[in-house]
């Protein structure tokens, strides 16, 4: 795969693209059953519509909020009723798991000498915990949250955060994104974007084109030039 070029800044979606975002029900999966499953697919979806309608509707309310109201609905809609439950779930997504090559990744990258940075819908406070309980502090020159923009992505200020962060043009950051529509939205700014597609998902019908497509980021060091 050709490398990308001019690349001076790494930038990663934090949410399906560092961690996984189904760690919290299958780390509850004594509980949940075969319901583990759905409930991780659905309380993804909901969260996600959420910011994207509150967004719409310039009704902003932080992800922490915006994530237990998607789990209440995923729970309601599976008629899963058990105490403790919900407050184990919210607990368990603030320290969700790493995919198993980011931390070599970011040690290449950082050796490398590129700056590294998390921007993420997530508030300060889930990026700090998620970063601790992977065992990743000092591998990021920065965790940037949608709370300094006011606004969920796609909107094209929360991208602007990054180039903000590092005084760098578009073209010299790197975003990578697990979430098609982020990754294309990122795109369509002007950053370079590798596309970590994870799930096999076909191509979106969207503004923006990612530069690359990966399966998981074991391949992006190379394609920097790390």
């Amino acid at each position: 795969m050709r490398p990308l070029t001019g690349v001076k800044a790494c930038v990663f979606d934090a949410y399906g693209t560092l961690f996984d975002t189904a760690s919290a029900a299958r780390r509850s999966a004594g509980l949940l059953g075969d319901k583990a499953g759905p409930l991780a697919a659905l309380w993804r979806e909901k969260q996600l519509a959420y910011t994207w309608l509150r967004a719409v509707q310039g009704r902003h309310a932080d992800f922490w909020q915006v994530t237990g109201d998607a789990l209440d609905f995923a729970l309601e809609a599976l008629a899963i009723d058990r105490p403790g439950l919900r407050d184990r779930l919210m607990q368990l997504y603030l320290t969700l798991e790493p995919y198993p090559e980011v931390p070599g990744v970011l040690r290449r990258l950082r050796a490398a000498g590129l700056k590294t940075a998390i921007l993420s819908n997530g508030t300060p406070r889930m990026l700090e915990a998620l970063v601790a309980g992977a065992g990743l502090q000092g591998q990021f020159d920065a965790l940037l949250s949608v709370e300094q923009a006011g606004v969920y992505k796609p909107h094209a200020s929360v991208y602007q955060l990054a180039l903000d962060a590092f005084g760098l043009p578009a073209e010299a950051i790197a975003f990578q994104s697990s979430n098609g529509w982020d990754a294309y939205a990122a795109s369509a700014f002007g950053l370079q974007v590798v596309w970590c597609n994870r799930g096999g998902q076909p191509r979106e019908r969207l503004p923006g084109m990612p530069d690359r497509e990966v399966s998981t980021l074991e391949a992006l060091p190379d394609l920097v030039g790390a």
